[in-house]
């Protein structure tokens, strides 16, 4: 499950209970932590996939694991746990189905294209959006940012809402970081199995481009949301965290294929992306 790594999740969570709070004059809080199940058991479905689908690819054996990448190895050290590890990325999923038809009895369909769209991205990210460059790069983008964000937005308010959308960018931006430098250590191992993300289609140097894009494009979203009055002056704070991930950029430009000088920027990476969006949500609730 790799349970360090599901902090992300009620990170993004809390953030679109901030957004409702801000917006709405009633929250339908028992819907919370119905969201948050429903966001955890999706994160575990996809991690135990990928997991179960890695080690039977042969893709595990072949990584160079660090904290940060490359899978956790622990079907290479026990590989008869694999069938338990294949039936919990299905039990996670049922999981997920089971809290998202509850929604819909409760809200009708609307709620349907964000939750179908959640369970694609978990059933298909490893057999099929690794290997085509961009939708691997957006797909987690959109997972952590609009769908959780938006999502749990929706089943606090009954609404959907185009500031909890414009702030669920700068998740967005973050949680396609944090994938995309997750695969500079795995550059070889992955074209061995058959993947095309990012690094492998059009190299370290353009994939570091669009890192550095992608972080100025976060940190922009919370200037303008200031700038227009949508979001308080007290969430520039979250431009501190957010400004981390300039340093990882610059990071990734001298060390992106010296695994041991990246390690670092790889924590630091994970940093920038949980804690900006933490910072963000706590600043729209003490601001509003």
């Amino acid at each position: 499950m790799r349970l360090p790594f599901l902090v992300l999740t009620p990170v993004c969570v809390f953030l679109g209970m901030a957004t409702a709070v801000v917006q709405a004059d009633v929250i339908l809080w028992g819907n919370l932590w119905l969201a948050l199940a429903g966001a955890l058991a999706a994160h575990i479905a996809v991690n135990t996939l990928n997991e179960y689908q890695d080690f039977h690819s042969g893709l595990d054996a072949l990584t160079s694991r660090t904290p940060f990448s490359g899978g956790s190895g622990a079907l290479i050290r026990w590989p008869d746990a694999a069938v338990a590890v294949g039936w919990a990325a299905w039990l996670a999923l049922l999981c997920v189905g089971a809290i998202g038809l509850y929604f819909i009895l409760l809200f009708g369909t609307a709620v349907l294209p964000l939750g179908a769209l959640g369970v694609a991205i978990i059933v298909l990210y490893t057999r099929w959006i690794n290997r085509r460059p961009w939708v691997c790069l957006l797909a987690p983008g959109f997972a952590f940012g609009p769908l959780m964000v938006v999502g749990t937005h929706f089943v606090l308010t009954g609404e959907y809402s185009r500031f909890a959308a414009g702030v669920s960018l700068v998740p967005f931006f973050l949680a396609n970081n944090l994938l995309l430098l997750n695969q500079y250590p795995d550059v070889e191992a992955d074209r061995q199995v058959g993947r095309c993300h990012l690094p492998i289609a059009y190299g370290l140097d353009f994939a570091t481009g669009v890192y550095g894009f992608m972080t100025a494009a976060a940190m922009l979203v919370i200037v303008l949301g200031v700038d227009s009055g949508s979001l308080p002056s007290l969430c520039l704070l979250a431009l501190l965290p957010g400004a981390s991930g300039f340093m990882v950029w610059a990071g990734a430009r001298r060390f992106g294929n010296q695994l041991e000088r990246l390690q670092p920027y790889l924590g630091l990476n994970v940093f920038a992306a949980t804690v900006t969006p933490a910072v963000l949500a706590g600043a729209l609730l003490l601001g509003r």
